[in-house]
């Protein structure tokens, strides 16, 4: 059980404006409810305990037999667990704590993958990858850290970004997520806590539990990062590392200002906390370019960067690379043959190639894109005015909060239609964001048109029958 818990001014803090004026609602209640949605949008992270009565109390105002009241209906409702001297702890209610991280697959449209399609650049790419294929076939193909060419065209991309980086600080691994594994099984061990953004990648929690480790949550705000949160997080919890992603983060698309990644890392060194930084989404910007990587912020921290060719080029390519200094690379390298052997040469090859020749197909990939989120924000406002959301940075999808917690069921109607969503429950820890979807915008848009005028009825729908007290709402 994390021994994570909230001080009184953190909770008050995330409450916000909580308390109507004038309501006829009473106090207790709107308290309840406030903290309700705290927790299932993910915010209250589960397991963490809450300050007591009275000093929760004495901070929001109120009194005492308000709180007590509120907590009283909470546990009620099975969102807390209480235990005489130990405070109370946050949970969710049976009915809704097992929520499957992703649906079965085989339907006609899928919405819940934000993924592009080849394009002509990734036929380019492997032609020339076989031209340079002869030579390399005299060697065993073995290479555990990745073929040199590929190291110094990942090396140089580091350089031109504000990061200077030799290519012995580079391994090639076979994508984000396989690295991700791998730099657990070196630094991690049964139990540990790993801290993560709350929400994030729902593949990051899978590789974390995994690893037989804890994720521990950090809500995200409104806006940006809470580097507070995050280091009473640590101060409470003592992670062996923590999983970030401030380059259009998934699934929200926000992006880490330079002031923030500067707290960041100072944060890293100071605690001697391992932050292993997700940097998958990092050529997919829109409006700017990010801030050069976290790791140019404090050359001191122990820093780590994850980067992939899934987003940027093709998800077929199946190839990535851990950034780190060149005694981390070593170790990982020794720990590698306990996963696999190396990467594929041709895709490494192909993947040098795309790197080298970036300039010349992302700024068109990145029109393309822009031109795919402002459809889907029209068709969105269209055909769902009650969604609220925000215009991503970058990445490849929106995050949008529903009016009520009607995702999953949203997905399971739409799911029966042929049309496959991403729920935000996917994206939290033990079935929180049910408020919530996530919309990639990377399909055609005929196709985008097509899905929103299948899915506009079937949300009328559920939004009336939800007002009338026709469907379970999970409240």
């Amino acid at each position: 059980m994390s021994s994570r818990r909230y001080g009184s001014q953190s909770l008050q803090r995330l409450l916000g404006h909580w308390q109507e004026s004038p309501s006829r609602t009473p106090i207790w209640r709107q308290l309840a409810e406030a903290l309700r949605l705290l927790i299932l949008d993910g915010r209250l992270a589960l397991d963490s305990r809450l300050p007591g009565e009275r000093e929760l109390a004495a901070v929001l105002q109120v009194s005492r037999t308000t709180v007590a009241s509120a907590m009283a209906q909470l546990r009620e409702e099975g969102y807390l667990e209480s235990r005489h001297g130990s405070g109370s702890r946050v949970i969710l209610p049976e009915h809704i704590r097992h929520v499957p991280t992703r649906t079965s697959t085989g339907t006609a449209l899928d919405l819940s993958t934000a993924a592009l399609s080849a394009g002509p650049e990734i036929h380019q790419a492997y032609q020339q990858a076989l031209f340079a294929m002869p030579q390399h076939l005299l060697s065993s193909g073995y290479l555990p850290q990745g073929l040199s060419i590929l190291r110094e065209s990942i090396a140089r991309h580091y350089c031109e970004r504000g990061l200077p980086t030799q290519p012995d600080e580079i391994m090639v691994v076979n994508g984000a997520v396989s690295g991700l594994a791998l730099i657990l099984r070196l630094l991690t061990g049964p139990g540990d806590r790993v801290v993560v953004d709350h929400p994030t990648y729902p593949l990051a929690i899978a590789a974390i539990q995994g690893a037989s480790c804890r994720p521990v949550g950090v809500s995200l705000p409104e806006h940006g990062w809470d580097t507070a949160g995050l280091v009473a997080t640590i101060a409470q919890t003592a992670p062996r590392m923590a999983y970030l992603m401030p380059d259009f983060h998934n699934p929200t698309g926000r992006c880490m200002d330079a002031a923030t990644r500067q707290v960041v890392a100072d944060i890293a060194e100071r605690t001697r906390t391992t932050l292993v930084i997700d940097e998958t989404m990092v050529n997919l910007w829109y409006d700017a370019p990010p801030p050069p990587p976290l790791a140019a912020f404090n050359r001191d921290a122990p820093i780590i960067l994850l980067g992939s060719a899934g987003k940027s080029f093709w998800g077929g390519l199946r190839l990535g690379w851990i950034r780190a200094s060149a005694r981390t690379i070593a170790a990982l390298v020794q720990t590698r043959d306990t996963f696999d052997l190396g990467s594929p040469v041709l895709e490494q090859l192909a993947t040098s190639w795309l790197l080298d020749n970036a300039t010349n197909f992302l700024p068109d990939r990145r029109r393309l894109l822009t031109s795919q989120r402002d459809l889907c924000s029209s068709l969105m406002n269209s055909h769902f005015p009650e969604w609220q959301f925000t215009r991503p940075q970058g990445g490849l999808s929106y995050w949008v909060e529903l009016p009520d917690t009607l995702a999953t069921l949203f997905a399971t109607r739409a799911e029966s239609a042929g049309i496959q969503l991403g729920t935000g429950t996917r994206f939290g820890l033990d079935g929180a964001f049910d408020r919530f979807l996530r919309m990639p915008f990377t399909l055609p848009d005929d196709t985008a048109r097509a899905a929103f005028r299948v899915l506009q009825p079937i949300w009328d729908n559920l939004r009336l029958q939800a007002s009338s007290g026709k469907v379970r709402k999970i409240i």
